[in-house]
Parts: C-alpha cells; structure tokens; sequence
C-alpha cells in the first residue's frame, strides 16, 4: 500500500474538515492540517479525527504549503495536496491503495460543485494538476495565485478526481474571489516589473502548463477588459458552458467573465496610482489593494531557476 502524507491548509473550515479528512482516511497514514489562525471548530474536528495539526501564520497558499513540507521532510512516501473543501473521489482513492507509478509526481482530474451542482461544460474540469508526489521531490510555486506543484522527475496521469465542493454561500465565494484579484494583480505586476522572487513559466507539458503558457502569452497580450469577454464567449458557447445546469452557468459567468474583469479593472486602479501618485509599483500595490508583499525569508528550492 502506498505511504501517502496528507497536508490540508485551513482557517475557519469546520464545514468541510471533516469531510475532506474522511475522504482520504481508507489511505493516508498522516493527515496534516496546517491552520493559519482558525475561529471555528476546525482544529478541535481535525484533532478529533486523527489529524495533527500545526500553526503557522499566514501570507500566501504557497509559502503555507512549502512550510507544511518543511515539517514532514524525510517522512517516507508520497504527498497530497488537498483544500479543506475538496474529497478525493473513491476511484482515486483505490488508484492510491493499489500503488502508484514508479514517478515522481502524478497528475489528478479536478471536478467543481458549485452551490451543490457539478460543472460538466465549460473545459474547466478539463485540466489535470499535479497533487501526488513523492516527497522531496516536490515543491509548490514562489507565487501569489495560480500556484502549482513542480517537480523535477518524471509524471504520470491518474484516471481518479479531486472534487471542489465548497458549501459556504454565494457571498462568501464573491468575497474570496475579490481578494484572489486583488492577488493576481500582484502576479502580473511582479511579472512586468520582478518585485519578487517566483515562478512564472511553469515546467512540464501537461494542460496546466499550456494554460499558465497562453494566459501569460496569448491572454495577457489583449486589450484589458475585451480579454475577460472574449474568454468568456470561449468558454460558455464553444467550449458548451451554456450546456451546464443552473449553477453551473452562474458559475460561468462569474468566475469567467466577473471574476476576470474584475482583476482587469484592479490592475488598471493600481496602474493609475503610480501614474497619478508617480508610485512605484510595491507602494501602489499597498495603497491600493492593501498588500504588503515584502517576502518572507524563502527556502532555496521555493526560488525559481
């Protein structure tokens, strides 16, 4: 039976924790949650389970994943990267227990609910993403958004999914999704101006990397604003999103088209502060989005060649 290493990062989850640990407890031996600071119950339910959870305080998902690796280095086996609002689905979990490929890492499907219902269209369950990997053979991308796990050796492809099931409401979604803007802003401008150490082209030949290449190649080239809707008809009629159930379509609309307007229009409100103010790029983004992005001291293999 593979050895398997769980990490799950957390704050205020007490409404999905248990769910995403019981999904993994046929084959993991060692859950870990690494909680930034939870109010709710999240801690007490992850221990009750048989979790072992860690503190640490928060900056980016990134730096709170490499953390976690830094805690269980030499552990034996293999690492999932798992949300507190995802579960594994029963096929991944016996593709897990008979053994995995002799690699280093191994691509995973991902399915998203949102507000209860499966996104089928669209193509955004379409992209497979790197969350098994041997550990030590992995780190996770010196970013602020759209961050992946790299690794240096070979890959493979599993046929089980990861689900995305949150079950906050529809406020809570909008409210994350403005400050994950507010973090891809800081992505973009670190890529025009190189305020920080990070990653930007991402290694390997699976759909991840072909989707970070056209959105930094093709997507990033477009006229600011035109690009959110263009992308939007792509995705919702040639690519069928307007096939999907109710939900789903909603969830089309906002995070394909709302969700990439809005960072457009973020990006051209910190854009007229340095004009206005004559600001560089680290004190608009401050200013403006409220972000600090001085880095953390980073460990050698977070910095990308």
């Amino acid at each position: 039976m593979t050895q398997l290493t769980v990490i799950i990062l957390t704050q205020d989850e007490a409404k999905h924790i248990a769910r995403a640990i019981r999904s993994v407890s046929d084959v993991a031996q060692r859950v870990v949650v690494v909680d930034s600071g939870s109010t709710d119950a999240t801690v007490q339910i992850a221990a009750s389970l048989g979790a072992e959870v860690l503190y640490n305080p928060w900056t980016t998902h990134a730096a709170q994943f490499n953390w976690a690796l830094d805690q269980i280095a030499g552990t034996p086996g293999w690492v999932l990267r798992l949300d507190a609002d995802e579960v594994i689905t029963n096929e991944l979990a016996s593709e897990v227990a008979a053994g995995l490929p002799d690699v280093d890492g191994c691509y995973v499907g991902r399915g998203i609910k949102f507000m209860g219902q499966l996104v089928r269209y669209g193509g955004v369950c379409a992209v497979a993403t790197l969350r098994l990997f041997r550990n030590g053979r992995g780190r996770c991308e010196a970013r602020w958004m759209d961050e992946h796990i790299v690794v240096d050796g070979p890959t493979a492809h599993l046929r089980g999914r990861i689900i995305d099931d949150n079950r906050n409401p529809l406020d809570w979604w909008v409210a994350k999704h403005i400050g994950y803007a507010s973090r891809e802003v800081v992505d973009v401008l670190n890529y025009e101006y190189g305020l920080l150490p990070t990653s930007h082209e991402l290694p390997g030949h699976g759909g991840a990397a072909l989707k970070r290449w056209v959105k930094l190649h093709l997507y990033a080239q477009m006229p600011a604003g035109l690009r959110a809707g263009l992308y939007f008809a792509y995705r919702y009629v040639l690519r069928g999103g307007f096939r999907d159930g109710p939900q789903a379509r909603a969830f089309h609309v906002l995070q394909g088209f709302w969700y990439r307007y809005l960072v457009d229009v973020k990006l051209a409100e910190v854009r007229r502060y340095m004009v206005s103010r004559n600001a560089p790029p680290v004190d608009a983004i401050r200013d403006v989005l409220g972000i600090e992005i001085n880095p953390p001291p980073l460990h050698s293999k977070d910095i990308a060649a």
